[in-house]
């Protein structure tokens, strides 16, 4: 598998002095193309500040990250991200919400209909692209926001608890809408979650990430086929799989 971003002693330290504190790090992974990956650990322990860092959106202290073969030194343009408050501007309807990310990057919107109405099938908002997002669910919102981040075709997806702020019935829909966006389009996906089950039911690997300063305690390759529905949730390797990383949160004391 082609590495696609590659993170070299990656070490994030906010302040100086007394006042540092050693947030995250340091780190060494390998993310393949096409991977779904999930960065898994409690509050606190640095996986936004990684999500950001891989972004180009906050420096590095120490170490390097590297996209597609260079090194990350500022914002970067070909990816999408999304974070757990959606972006949607209020005064434009979903399908201008989505079409306003081709917009910023100077795209043609007309040259991007059939992309635009393929993505807003695929999240079965088809019927609701008229209308404007105080009009939508909080589902139907990140449902959006998905599109958004997705319209543009990038070969990267960075996703920073996305999902945190719905309800669990709202949210196992729209697990199923990633699992499948993901199996369609075949996008890197960095996922950054809390939720230990969640992690596993939509990632090729997950990285256990320690309490503060975050670092990777494990790297858990999942073995389980897709798409993982209530069949595979409920089987004894899913089982499994949250019971082992359930004993690592457990060690430090985390659950």
């Amino acid at each position: 598998m082609t590495t696609l971003i590659e993170l070299s002693d990656v070490t994030k330290v906010f302040g100086t002095g007394d006042a540092a504190v050693h947030a995250f790090g340091p780190v060494n992974m390998k993310i393949g193309e096409g991977e779904f990956i999930s960065f898994l650990g409690p509050s606190g322990c640095g996986k936004s500040t990684l999500m950001l860092m891989i972004a180009g959106l906050l420096d590095v202290t120490d170490g390097t990250i590297s996209l597609a073969g260079q090194t990350v030194a500022g914002p970067q343009t070909d990816i999408g991200i999304m974070f757990q408050d959606n972006t949607l501007v209020p005064w434009r309807t979903v399908r201008g919400n989505i079409e306003l990310q081709l917009e910023m990057r100077g795209l043609d919107p007309n040259e991007h209909t059939e992309v635009v109405e393929d993505l807003l099938r695929s999240v079965h908002l088809d019927d609701f692209q008229t209308r404007l997002p105080h009009e939508l669910s909080g589902g139907m919102q990140q449902r959006a926001a998905f599109c958004q981040a997705m319209v543009h075709r990038p070969k990267t997806m960075l996703l920073d608890e996305p999902l945190g702020k719905l309800d669990a019935m709202t949210r196992e829909n729209i697990r199923r809408d990633l699992q499948e966006l993901w199996m369609q389009k075949r996008p890197t996906v960095v996922f950054v979650t809390h939720s230990i089950e969640e992690a596993i039911q939509l990632s090729t690997r997950v990285a256990v990430i320690t309490p503060r300063p975050g670092k990777i305690d494990r790297i858990i390759d999942i073995d389980l086929p897709f798409p993982r529905d209530f069949e595979v949730k409920g089987s004894a390797k899913f089982t499994g799989y949250v019971r082992e990383t359930q004993e690592i949160f457990r060690n430090y004391g985390v659950i």
